[in-house]
């Protein structure tokens, strides 16, 4: 067990831990015995007042409720102690890190006591894995920015026939032994370089990497990363940052075959090919020599085959060529050819004559069209038209043109009744005075001066003549003046 913050003092929490019965607290004494009830509360209140424990232990017998509530039971090599995942609490208390049965694990809560069972129970708060919990935490952030990165999605193509395969690993290792063993199985003698390197243990990952950037950049065409299985703890060094980055930086393609089919690495992730065992490393990147040379006898065989099938169809062909009639007797084609030629002859002379007469109606047939087309005939035909269309014209233009005549007649001895020069032929007369060249109506003998140029104009002619007097109508109110 371990202690984090706690309420009670620290006296009583460190009786507790040491194993010494913790003095209980002042209370006033009972005078009589307590009820089971009040005993449960006094026991309720002495195991509240210890605070938040942070207690680490084995996750056992955990179940899940109807409810969503997780109960299960943490225990080591002495005691065990119930402990409580309420609901609501499930998702905060474990942050998406699911502990298994048999984890590792800091469990961090309050105690409380059901009295109806008279049991007590860890209320849990949260979760975190114990050592190789932190480590796998790390592990899982490590893979997440590395998938983001997209270091998970290049796979480039293993060459079918590599002229060298680089293989890191440790030379004592049964992986290597496997490998070898394989590789003799599929192709003996087939061109293997090693570069060791321990494949476990503190400095391991770093051995790796350094294996990885010397055998890659060697000449090899395929680098096999690969060692046999073993614990989480074994493999660890697979799952370093350092190997993965030697893998990304490989300019070859990378197989890794490390641990068992259910171990995955980061490596396995990072690398070009995962192979679930080192054998299964092997059969992956060594060609099968066997299989190889039976494709070839079963291709020279088909090769073969279809030699002689073309030899048979050709020796078919000549033999067929060799009894044709060409070759048995020429002379029948310049036979076919003079038939042919006769036939060609009399197609022509009967084509020709249907032409010619076809040519010769159409162009009758075109003769008689142009004599009907003729500017002589056309021009006859509009000189009638002209002069049926002038006759109707004069006819047309007389019926328009009489009610039209008539109706201006009645119009001029209208106007010439109120001409005013009808009234200026029975001795009147119309005054204008002119001035600057305007000339003005006169109406009134007001509206002209003495000395003023008048012109009048009669019924025949006009007079210009000059004021030397304004007489004014006595009716007007107003006097003559010179």
């Amino acid at each position: 067990m371990a202690k984090d913050s706690f309420s009670a003092s620290p006296g009583l929490f460190d009786q507790m831990l040491s194993g010494e019965a913790p003095n209980p607290p002042e209370a006033k004494v009972a005078t009589g015995p307590l009820s089971v009830s009040e005993a449960t509360d006094r026991i309720k209140g002495v195991l509240g007042g210890v605070g938040t424990l942070a207690i680490e232990g084995e996750l056992t017998r955990a179940t899940i409720a109807a409810s969503g509530h997780v109960y299960f039971t943490l225990k080591d090599s002495g005691a065990s102690i119930s402990c409580i995942l309420w609901k609501g609490k499930v998702a905060s208390a474990t942050k998406g890190n699911q502990p298994k049965e048999g984890d590792k694990i800091i469990v961090r809560g309050k105690l409380d006591v059901y009295a109806s069972r008279g049991a007590y129970s860890l209320i849990v708060e949260s979760i975190e894995p114990v050592g190789i919990g932190q480590e796998l935490l790390k592990l899982e952030k490590l893979k997440s920015e590395l998938r983001e990165k997209g270091w998970f999605d290049r796979k480039r193509a293993i060459p079918k026939m590599p002229n060298c395969v680089g293989v890191v690993t440790s030379r004592d290792a049964a992986a290597l032994r496997d490998f070898l063993r394989t590789r003799s199985l599929r192709w003996p003698g087939y061109p293997v370089r090693l570069c060791h390197t321990p494949v476990q243990g503190p400095a391991a990952a770093k051995a790796i990497a350094a294996a990885i950037d010397a055998l890659s950049t060697s000449g090899v065409d395929v680098v096999v990363v690969t060692r046999g299985g073993g614990s989480l703890e074994d493999l660890w060094s697979f799952n370093e940052r350092e190997v993965a980055e030697a893998i990304w930086r490989s300019p070859v393609p990378v197989v890794v075959g490390v641990g068992h089919e259910s171990d995955t690495t980061l490596a396995d992730l990072v690398g070009d090919l995962r192979a679930h065992t080192p054998t299964d490393a092997a059969q992956i990147v060594f060609p099968d020599r066997a299989g190889l040379t039976e494709r070839i006898e079963r291709v020279a065989g088909y090769l073969d085959r279809a030699v002689e099938d073309h030899l048979e169809r050709r020796q078919a062909k000549f033999r067929a060529c060799a009894g044709s009639r060409v070759l048995n007797d020429p002379s029948w084609i310049l036979g076919d050819r003079e038939r042919a030629l006769d036939s060609l002859l009399r197609r022509v002379k009967f084509a020709g004559v249907g032409v010619l007469q076809r040519a010769s109606q159409k162009v009758a047939r075109l003769e008689g069209r142009l004599e009907r087309e003729s500017p002589k005939s056309r021009l006859v035909l509009s000189s009638e038209r002209v002069h049926s269309l002038g006759a109707r014209l004069v006819r047309s233009g007389d019926q328009l043109l009489t009610p039209s005549l008539r109706r201006m007649e009645l119009c001029t001895r209208g106007l010439d009744s109120v001409s005013p020069l009808r009234v200026l032929a029975r001795g009147y007369s119309t005054t204008s005075s002119v001035e600057n060249s305007k000339r003005k109506l006169v109406r009134s003998a007001s509206e002209v001066k003495v000395g003023s140029q008048l012109e009048t104009r009669l019924g025949k002619g006009r007079l210009i003549s000059k004021v030397t007097d304004v007489i004014l109508d006595p009716a007007d109110g107003a006097e003559s003046c010179e």
